[in-house]
């Protein structure tokens, strides 16, 4: 199967997700900029989870570029990937609504750790049919960036039970690696 309905299908699944996400965001009673305060961390949450889906997206299009063919494996592992990402409108509104309280904060790293961690079956069941010599092969058998993102989730999650500020700052920093598209794809491409 060629990869076309995969993207498709997995673009149109993001955009939902996001449009939900800013849907859940309700608009505050009153003209004044002080009426904004209360929703602030709504709204930074929201800015969080919209950069981590542009982060998915970007990387999920990068990946299948480099991409011949799905089989049914590979489906299956892309639900899974979609599934943890449809949870990010809840995770972010209950982390934001309750303005970063322990619980919510940690299960927002949970979520986080589940998506990346779908993210590395997806790419494990291409390569297994690709081959480890080809350009996905060749990029992400042994991905570093990704397993350093596993544990700052895991950690940020941990840490929100004591400390929901500083594994939010943890879910940031792990962001950050991921912001500029992952060039190596396209390097491979050159070559």
């Amino acid at each position: 199967m060629k990869t076309g309905r995969l993207e498709a299908f997995s673009d149109g699944v993001l955009a939902i997700i996001i449009t939900i996400m800013v849907l859940e965001m309700k608009v505050p009673e009153g003209a004044g900029f002080d009426v904004l305060k209360p929703i602030l961390p709504v709204f930074l949450t929201y800015i969080l989870s919209f950069i981590y889906l542009g982060i998915y997206w970007n990387n999920h299009h990068h990946l299948l570029q480099a991409v011949n063919k799905v089989n049914g494996k590979i489906l299956w592992a892309n639900l899974n990937l979609l599934f943890w990402l449809s949870l990010f409108p809840f995770v972010t509104g209950w982390m934001g609504e309750n303005h970063f309280e322990t619980n919510p904060t940690a299960l927002y790293g949970m979520v986080l750790f589940l998506a990346a961690l779908a993210f590395k079956i997806f790419v494990y069941y291409v390569i297994k049919n690709e081959g480890k010599e080809s350009n996905v092969g060749k990029v992400y058998s042994n991905d570093i960036k990704l397993n350093i993102s596993l544990l700052l989730y895991l950690t940020g999650s941990a840490i929100s039970f004591l400390q929901p500020f500083l594994g939010l700052l943890i879910y940031l920093v792990a962001a950050l690696l991921w912001v500029l598209p992952d060039k190596r794809i396209e390097q491979t491409f050159k070559k």
